[in-house]
């Protein structure tokens, strides 16, 4: 006898490629899009904590804290501005399309209200701390605002915005407790911060390639070639400036020690794996993640922070 065949079923086709993924809350979208791994670029604001010989007062590192959630809180504004103005631009990135408010997690209605209560909430608390602190807050949110809207289309004036805003940071930090700021220390950091923003370009433009010009205008004028001249004029200045500061002699003066030149090694070490993570390892996209997920980089950074606070409060010779 011959085995009558047994029908089965069709199979129903299974989609190839990955899983869509879960949809995430209105509140965690709300916070992913404040980036708050980004809030370390606030840290800044101890500058004038710790280079003003006062980390060992309580009130002065307490009134430290509160100017650091302040722009913690106006950094979060100007990323829920920013974000609304490129959503658009950012559902054809690669990467940023995953933020909630180009892939729809996040409504901007929900977006625009929350930045006009922490707006209001960050300038309140600034003038509490003092009207200055207020002053240099609302120039630090105006401007970065308007990079948002139309400056970081500007080439060249885009990364000096940038490094404004750092700037603007280690200002936030001195006018805060009434201290003077040096301005070796302003060179610093507006060098560092050019260096940070001409890396971030770069990784850019390799990584959207003929796709670079769509998603931002600015880089229609730049080249990985000008931007390679570029970091290397940044980098070398970097290097000579923070030289100059720890070993001038006012520096030494103000400060009490003259081997705040011993962290020259952490700062170099720093720099150039910065730039190899940028050349052989496609970084740069991102500062603040690059510091957090580099263990390198962290534990340099680390290093370079503990070693100011010991050669300035626990001197030796």
């Amino acid at each position: 006898m011959t085995a009558r065949p047994v029908s089965v079923p069709n199979p129903q086709p299974v989609a190839a490629g990955p899983r869509p993924r879960p949809r995430r809350s209105t509140l965690t979208a709300l916070v992913l899009t404040l980036r708050p791994e980004q809030w370390t670029k606030n840290l800044l604001i101890f500058a004038g904590v710790v280079f003003s010989g006062r980390l060992r007062e309580l009130a002065a590192v307490g009134t430290a804290v509160e100017a650091f959630v302040v722009f913690c809180a106006l950094s979060g504004v100007v990323y829920i501005f920013n974000d609304l103005v490129d959503r658009k631009a950012d559902q054809q990135h690669p990467l940023k399309c995953m933020r909630p408010l180009a892939c729809g997690e996040l409504a901007p209605v929900v977006a625009m209200s929350a930045g006009a209560v922490l707006t209001a909430a960050a300038l309140g608390a600034a003038w509490f701390i003092s009207p200055v602190f207020l002053l240099v807050s609302a120039v630090y949110l105006v401007l970065l605002s308007l990079y948002s809207a139309a400056l970081k289309h500007v080439v060249i004036v885009d990364v000096l915005v940038i490094a404004a805003g750092f700037v603007l940071r280690a200002v936030a930090g001195a006018v805060a407790l009434d201290v003077p700021i040096s301005h070796w220390l302003l060179i610093c950091t507006t060098l560092l911060a050019l260096f940070l923003a001409l890396s971030k370009r770069r990784h850019e433009l390799t990584l959207l390639g003929t796709d670079a010009v769509g998603h931002r205008r600015s880089l229609e004028d730049y080249s990985p070639y000008l931007l390679d001249q570029m970091i290397a004029v940044v980098t070398a200045s970097t290097l000579v400036a923070y030289t100059l500061y720890t070993t001038d002699v006012v520096t030494v003066a103000r400060l009490g020690t003259n081997q705040l030149g011993l962290t020259i090694p952490f700062v170099l070490y720093g720099i150039f794996r910065y730039l190899y993570l940028v050349h052989q390892r496609r970084g740069g996209g991102s500062p603040a993640n690059l510091l957090i997920t580099d263990r390198p980089l962290l534990a340099c950074v680390a290093l370079w922070a503990l070693s100011v606070v010991l050669i300035l409060y626990f001197p030796h010779g």
